[in-house]
């Protein structure tokens, strides 16, 4: 019971998760455009205090200006204290080659902290942006910069008060500003890439799920989309992948059957084999000279199946046993494999063996004659839907070095282009309505216990089979 719900919990889980992709999304957008905004914030902060310092330096020259035109001494004392709380100002100072002008409603405070507006850096104004904002200081600014002419400067006195509310002011119209562009951005954002990223992701993942659950459901393999990106291509590649594993599973399936009829058939089959062995026994004993030349050959052959249904009754599958190699004469081999396909005297395939006499093999008999006996039925197949001539089958064999090779051809039609990848599989193939596609495959697999390899080659027209089988390593 834990388990299935567990299972569920898990199907449930791309769909209830609280923080999934698409809020993600969301909060990553607002959180870039946020942090692009604080970049861009301390360069318009210093800029903007360098502006509010520049405007109150343009309000000194103005009033400066009336210093210049009005004799000393006749200013009037409320006229003084307008300019100045007009320009926001405390003091007003033009200093050039004829001396220094004052203007000042009280006096001038010692304590001060100079400001040069004449050529700053912007590092120095976001540094002073900053400090302004975050770590004021409660001293007057003396603040310098240039006046009419080249030859003059002008001097203020300014209280960082009013500086300060105006820089945080500042700063938050740029904080909402910020926001609402983050949110309208991210809006954006969202919707956008929920329609072209999210969506599709999350139906790639609903459809995994529902895959996982019985991936022999043809039902339940993805249907891609018409798009033509990576997406689509993921979707393309997934169908390709879900039909193959379904065919997978469907193809051990019906193999955990056949095991499973083959294993309740397997012992009956036995005791026939048994009493079919008794019946041949008792034929050898007759004098007939066609019954002398067969019986050894069937009574042989009733033993390989004999010991061919013990071994998949003991294992469970058909494994084979490892092989049981001796030197043995390759031609003897050839001759029986050919005989017991049915191909020699009275057959209507043209048989020819090329090889030394004297060739001898370091192989398992048994297994080598079932190996040639797969090529030789699979040709005589091939021949029947088509061929080159009159039928022909050929087997040359010779030794190279520690090495031998043996080809086996025929001028049948060939083996198709579709089928060459997959030549040597099990049950993925055959060239003929009702094969199994288990004559290559087992011929490959006995090939391989030897220590060997079995190829199609090129050579000429129809099919050929190059073995090559080395001998034993020397203890």
């Amino acid at each position: 019971m834990a388990t299935v719900l567990t299972e569920q919990r898990t199907h449930r889980a791309p769909n209830s998760r609280p923080f999934g992709l698409s809020t993600r999304l969301l909060v990553l957008t607002v959180l870039f455009v946020m942090l692009a905004e604080v970049l861009i914030y301390l360069p318009s902060v210093a800029s903007f205090r360098r502006n509010w310092l520049t405007d109150r330096l343009a309000a000194g020259r103005v009033a400066a200006m009336v210093l210049e035109t009005t004799p000393e001494g006749q200013l009037p004392r409320g006229l003084k204290w307008r300019l100045l709380d007009e320009a926001g100002l405390r003091a007003i100072a033009v200093r050039g080659s004829n001396g220094t002008q004052m203007l000042s409603a009280q006096p001038m405070p010692q304590d001060v902290r100079l400001l040069d507006m004449r050529n700053p850096g912007w590092m120095a104004l976001m540094r002073d942006a900053i400090t302004d904002m975050f770590w004021p200081d409660p001293r007057p600014l003396q603040v310098i910069g240039h006046a009419m002419t080249t030859s003059e400067r002008v001097e203020i006195v300014v209280l960082p008060a009013p500086l300060r509310r105006a820089m945080l002011e500042f700063s938050s119209n740029i904080l909402l500003f910020s926001l609402l562009i983050s949110v309208i951005t991210a809006a954006f954002v969202f919707f956008t890439l929920n329609q072209m990223i999210v969506r599709p992701v999350r139906r790639l993942a609903e459809n995994v799920t529902s895959f996982q659950q019985d991936p022999e459901d043809a039902d339940r393999v993805i249907q891609p989309s018409p798009r033509e990106d990576e997406i689509g291509q993921l979707e393309h590649v997934l169908q390709r992948m879900q039909l193959a594993l379904g065919e997978e599973l469907r193809q051990k399936k019906r193999l955990a059957a056949l095991g499973l009829a083959v294993s309740k058939i397997n012992h009956d089959l036995r005791n026939m084999l048994a009493s079919a062995r008794l019946i041949s026994d008792r034929i050898s004993e007759l004098s007939d000279p066609t019954v002398q030349r067969f019986a050894p050959k069937l009574i042989a052959t009733l033993g390989r199946a004999s010991q061919f249904c013990e071994a998949t009754l003991a294992y469970g599958r058909a494994s084979e046993p490892a092989p049981r190699r001796s030197l043995i004469a390759l031609a003897h081999v050839v001759e029986d494999a050919a005989e017991l396909a049915g191909i020699g005297q009275g057959s209507d395939v043209e048989f020819a063996l090329t090889c030394d006499p004297g060739l001898k093999i370091d192989a398992d008999q048994d297994q080598l004659s079932r190996v040639l006996l797969n090529l030789f039925r699979n040709s005589l197949q091939a021949l029947q839907s088509g061929r080159d001539g009159a039928p022909c089958l050929r087997v040359d064999a010779k030794r190279a070095a520690s090495t031998v090779v043996i080809y086996v051809s025929d001028n049948g039609p060939g083996v198709p282009d579709r089928l060459k990848p997959v030549l040597f599989q099990a049950f993925v193939h055959s060239s003929r309505p009702g094969g199994s596609g288990l004559g290559l495959a087992i011929a490959a697999e006995l090939v391989s216990m030897h220590g060997g390899t079995i190829t199609l080659v090129e050579r000429g027209p129809g099919a050929c089979f190059r073995i090559q089988l080395p001998d034993r390593a020397k203890t």
